[in-house]
């Protein structure tokens, strides 16, 4: 092992390589707990789902008397009514739901005309809410659909009143107790006795414009040749490729293709948008015909950024959830990482996009479904997958023949989908046009550029679940607009539609036995585990231990809670998933105990102000708490230390005692070079100057740095080589190492700008010298770092030419991590974003 006595300032050249991680987790997990929480009880359903995705994220109830004897059991007296044999169900309705139905704001016409739904939320099942209407007895939409007007039934959208539809949910509104929630878990076990398979057309789109306006009809694309789709989907990518979208958000061409779209649909048809949602240059949009709206609801709609730190969105996907009567989908539209060799990033962003989107549920307390939990799941848009292994002609000569068939033999997406890496479970239709990308805009010629693109099928549209015909599956040739085509398919996919009159007796039998159950029993549950021991943690590696939860014969209810003046059941390097459930008798539910230290948790677990020890609480509802021991070891980091506490370390951290790490790591922010201390210290963190040394040597020409992330593969090597000082067999790529240095600005609990300096460099955004004056302030560490940082800046921004990067692009990315709010995890309004960059900005284009 080698390890160097300190940085100087100025760039050195000696022989090291990094590696990075661009975000921590990838992969789908085990088991997801959905829970409908009643008030009294929730019902636990299990999903598959990522255990990742919260700790991602977030970048990972009390203490209660017990059973008493004394109280009276519930008598349930509202589903007496369900013992009626009468025609007409009547249900209550679930609080805050207006029985009447609403005319929607902003109703326009679509096509031949409709509705405008985007922007409003559903509250349950029901309509927006009509404050001077509650409370009603009965939603007019149980009434006999025959007695509902058209405009009524146009006027229903997204989270319509309660219909037929819904009748198998309506049981999971908060108000309903114990006996409500075993009702609703028995009506879905038996949903399949009560409801009948429907088909409905769905058309799916995708088009990568390459940033332009519209300049042609679209219906050639859209509607020309096809039957009117009951659903469309249309998801564009790079809708604007200026500086403004990528790092603001705004752009005036989300209203263009938005108009050319609702243009461009089935003109024999009225259709009403359901919901638009993007992220940059990823848009999609979802219509359905006026006459489905009534059987629209639980739309949601999510974003996943997968470019630089999990940030930027020129690369990530968008979805829409929703339920269709009785079956939940879920589109996606993604644009993945781009050049033939990134086959690994591509796969990377895939997963995280899978791992990362989360929709809310109409009831809060419930966990957030992921895109696996859905029965549909369309997924579409620039997958950016390519031809490899041959060259541009052979490919060229192979499209010309038509013999698809064998150039598919080489295409990246089959090739990893057949080893498992992405999209198991998906299937895509077979692949009869030529590929998609990339032409010259204006016309069909293959790319005459300089870097002449070799042609590939980057365009693409998968699904999965059951009840799903591919009837077509195509590119659009005619339009020349992008360097790209657009590509449609065409599906009939089966929605389970509720028989009112199975459905009348399923609920009757149901409640029928539940007459019979006896509740008078104290439930008991046992664990197949009590103890737990998370040893060597190490920084933003997720830890999961699991145990099972067998329930007795007595239905009951679950729930961590919380400990004696405790915010929360659990530290916050600790989660439960699930941290509360319902369970039938005799079954069973496996908990996972998932551990992830990050920034925020990393420095008072270095300090040992912190350790990782827990002790959990299981209540279970009139029953007994179980008491789960949560133990293990922290080994501390680099990340997530302060910058005075590194330049005082010359050994590598995981070389020093402990006892010296958390003295050095508690020294106030202010210490200076007073010889007080264990050795001289460094000028800039050892660990800061690995990586920009090497970044320097290696990168300064790199096109696209700071910008692409690199492979979270690389990651944990990245860490523990930083860690243990062990750098002279480093290698990593440009991309993994500049992300690295991004990661490690971002774990440092004081920022490099302090917080205390924050507003001040704001208020002088705009004036050079005063900026220079406040930077002058700060502890002789953190302004050690700042200027070095600035320096290196200004050698790449030398190399313009090749790397592409410019003051604006460094002063964005570097502002919000060289200058954050204090004020906890609030993000900058615009304002201040602006303000961030203009700071950096000057430093990047003045002497120093």
């Amino acid at each position: 092992m080698s390890h160097r006595t300190g940085p100087k300032s100025g760039f050195s050249h000696s022989s090291m390589r990094l590696s990075l991680f661009a975000s921590p987790f990838y992969g789908q997990g085990s088991d997801v707990t959905v829970q409908l929480d009643t008030g009294e009880l929730s019902l636990v359903f299990q999903l598959p789902f990522g255990s990742q995705t919260r700790m991602f994220l977030h970048e990972v109830a009390r203490a209660c008397p017990g059973f008493d004897s004394a109280t009276r059991d519930p008598e349930f007296l509202w589903l007496s009514r369900y013992r009626c044999a009468e025609l007409e169900l009547e249900m209550p309705t679930p609080r805050g739901c207006n029985s009447a139905l609403v005319t929607w704001p902003g109703y326009t016409t679509i096509g031949g005309g409709g509705s405008n739904f985007d922007g409003l939320r559903p509250n349950g099942k029901g309509v927006p809410m009509d404050q001077s209407s509650r409370g009603q007895d009965k939603p007019e939409s149980l009434q006999p659909r025959q007695n509902k007007s058209k405009s009524e039934i146009i006027d229903m959208v997204r989270s319509s009143t309660i219909t037929v539809s819904d009748k198998a949910h309506i049981l999971s509104m908060q108000k309903f107790g114990l006996r409500d929630t075993i009702v609703k878990s028995h009506l879905l076990q038996k949903e399949e006795d009560y409801t009948y398979i429907q088909n409905f057309r769905f058309f799916v789109g995708t088009y990568n414009v390459n940033g332009q306006s519209p300049k042609e009809c679209l219906r050639l694309w859209l509607s020309n040749g096809i039957q009117a789709p009951d659903v469309y989907c249309v998801g564009f990518q790079e809708l604007d490729l200026s500086k403004e979208a990528f790092f603001f958000h705004d752009t005036p061409k989300e209203e263009e293709w938005f108009k050319a779209v609702s243009e461009g649909l089935h003109p024999d048809v009225k259709y009403a948008k359901v919901k638009l949602i993007r992220l940059v240059g990823i848009m999609l949009l979802l219509y359905v015909k006026q006459e489905h709206a009534a059987y629209i609801s639980e739309v949601e709609a999510e974003t996943v950024g997968t470019g630089i730190m999990g940030r930027m969105g020129n690369k990530g996907g968008v979805a829409i959830r929703f339920q269709f009567h009785n079956t939940s989908i879920c589109v996606v539209n993604s644009h993945l990482a781009a050049h033939i060799e990134e086959y690994e990033r591509r796969n990377q962003d895939y997963k995280d996009i899978c791992s990362r989107m989360q929709f809310c549920q109409p009831d809060p307390s419930l966990p957030p479904l992921t895109i696996s939990n859905h029965d549909v799941i369309l997924w579409l848009g620039d997958l950016n997958y390519r031809i490899e292994e041959l060259d541009v002609e052979k490919v060229k000569k192979l499209i010309e023949e038509k013999d698809f068939q064998v150039l598919y033999a080489y295409d990246q997406l089959k090739i990893q989908v057949a080893a498992k890496t992405v999209f198991e479970g998906f299937t895509e239709g077979e692949l009869t046009f030529q590929p998609t990308y990339k032409y010259d805009t204006g016309s069909d010629d293959w790319d005459t550029s300089e870097k002449c693109r070799a042609p590939a099928w980057c365009d693409r549209i998968l699904w999965k679940g059951k009840n799903i015909t591919q009837l077509s599956y195509q590119s659009h040739m005619a339009l020349k607009t992008s360097d790209h085509k657009p590509v449609s398919s065409v599906f009939d996919i089966g929605v389970r539609v509720v028989n009112d009159e199975l459905y009348r007796k399923t609920l009757e039998e149901i409640v029928r036995s539940l007459d019979k159950m006896e509740n008078a029993n104290i439930p008991s549950v046992s664990l197949s585990k009590r103890e737990f021991c998370f040893q060597n943690v190490k920084y933003m590696q997720l830890k999961v231990e699991s145990f099972t939860i067998h329930n007795g014969q007595v239905p009951c209810h679950f729930e961590f809670i919380n400990k004696p003046d405790e915010e929360s059941y659990c530290k916050q390097w600790l989660n439960a998933n699930p941290s509360r459930g319902f369970l039938l008798p005799d079954s069973d539910v496996e908990i996972e105990l998932e551990l992830f230290v990050n920034k925020t948790t990393a420095t008072k677990l270095n300090s040992g102000e912190d350790k990782i020890e827990d002790i959990l609480v299981l209540h279970l509802d009139r029953g007994k708490d179980y008491f789960l021991s949560v133990s293990g070891n922290y080994l501390p980091s680099c990340f997530g230390s302060p910058i005075h506490t590194l330049c005082y370390m010359r050994e590598p951290i995981l070389d020093l005692p402990l006892e010296t790490i958390s003295e050095l790591t508690l020294m106030p922010v202010w210490t200076g070079d007073d010889g007080s201390q264990l050795e001289s210290p460094m000028e800039i963190p050892k660990e800061l100057w690995m990586m920009v040394d090497y970044l320097y040597r290696n990168a300064v020409q790199q096109e696209d740095l700071f910008q692409q992330p690199g492979l979270r593969s690389e990651f944990e090597h990245i860490r523990d080589c930083l860690d243990t000082g062990m750098i002279d067999n480093l290698s990593a790529s440009n991309h993994s190492v500049a992300e690295a240095l991004l990661l490690f600005l971002e774990s440092l609990p004081e920022p490099v700008i302090c917080y205390s300096t924050y507003h001040n460099c704001l208020e002088c955004s705009g004036n050079y010298t005063a900026s220079k004056q406040v930077i002058s302030t700060l502890p002789i560490f953190h302004k050690n770092v700042f200027h070095y940082l600035m320096a290196f800046l200004r050698e790449l921004l030398k190399n313009s030419a090749k790397n592409h990067l410019d003051e604006n692009i460094l002063a964005s990315i570097f502002g919000s991590l060289l200058l954050r709010n204090p004020a906890g995890h609030q993000k900058l309004d615009m304002t201040e974003k602006k303000k961030a960059q203009e700071f950096i900005h000057q430093f990047l284009c003045n002497p120093l």
